[in-house]
């Protein structure tokens, strides 16, 4: 990944969103309603992300942030990229519906950092939240990890770089709730010597609004980059360590990450994904956990080549 090849992405990426905005509101101008054809399939919500952290220097920032929230068993449109229903019921063993919790693309460009599978089982005439799953990517190689969790509470080994200010150690607590009018998620890094020095978190309320899907979502991947980016250069002026991409050095690191926790671990096949790594744990009910890491690697133009 060279300075070049970056440079020439994101000149690639200013043009094409410039274009397609401009494409957009001339759209919008000559027919500004919404899109009927989502009806009850797609939630919209707004709210706040917030990061801080504690050590070895202190940073914190809050942002406004949109998602949606996709019924993945009667999607309006196909989801790029992602777990279908029944491949997400299969790896969490529930029988229910499976929604898709992400920030959609904009204008030809496409980051959503973090983005939760909620599965569910039927009860009665009521549905359960049962387990989710977790996709998170790292900036800005785009490579990402999917995990199960329990939603009311779990830790899980740290398995994959997401940020060049954190090193591989430590493990990840999560917590979210069954969205409704409301939402959060939670997910805190538990670090062998700094404790819970990191926690990232994303309140919001469901909302009904006129404007389209894809104007309600203008920019908003491109916003999420920008802080994220800015804030990695405030990080760099507070002198925070930063620590390279570990494969360079070890191309065994994400199993090895895993095999912290689980020791002895096995290795299978993993359909689409190019590595699937599997194992058991306790939860703090001492509940046996399956646990199934699958790692993505993004193709052009964030490659190692």
């Amino acid at each position: 990944m060279t300075p070049l090849l970056v440079l020439c992405y994101l000149i690639y990426t200013i043009f094409t969103s410039i274009i397609l905005s401009i494409r957009l509101a001339l759209r919008r101008r000559r027919c500004a309603v919404p899109s009927k054809e989502m009806g009850n399939v797609v939630a919209l919500y707004e709210g706040t992300v917030y990061h801080g952290r504690r050590h070895p220097a202190r940073n914190s920032f809050r942002f406004p942030a949109r998602y949606e929230l996709i019924d993945l068993d009667r999607p309006p449109y196909s989801p790029q990229g992602f777990l279908t229903a029944d491949y997400a019921r299969k790896a969490t063993c529930t029988t229910g519906p499976v929604l898709l919790l992400r920030i959609p693309p904009s204008v030809g460009y496409e980051r959503s950092p973090v983005n939760i599978y909620y599965c569910y089982d039927i009860e009665g005439s009521s549905r359960i939240l049962k387990k989710c799953m977790v996709e998170a990517s790292n900036t800005p190689w785009g490579q990402s990890v999917t995990f199960v969790f329990n939603p009311s509470f779990d830790s899980v080994p740290k398995s994959e770089y997401i940020s060049p200010f954190m090193d591989m150690l430590g493990n990840w607590r999560l917590k979210v709730n069954d969205p409704g009018e409301t939402l959060y998620a939670i997910i805190s890094v538990q670090h062998p010597e700094f404790g819970n020095y990191f926690t990232a978190s994303f309140t919001a309320k469901r909302i009904a609004t006129k404007l389209d899907h894809e104007s309600f979502f203008w920019l908003m991947p491109h916003k999420v980059s920008l802080m994220a980016y800015w804030n990695a250069l405030k990080l760099w002026w507070k002198n925070v360590p930063f620590y390279d991409h570990p494969i360079k050095e070890n191309p065994f690191y994400r199993e090895e990450a895993v095999s912290r926790v689980f020791g002895k671990t096995m290795m299978q096949s993993c359909g689409a994904f190019q590595t699937n790594i599997c194992g058991a744990n306790n939860n703090q009910e001492d509940q046996k956990i399956d646990r199934c890491f699958i790692w993505k690697d993004i193709k052009w133009p964030w490659s190692w080549c």
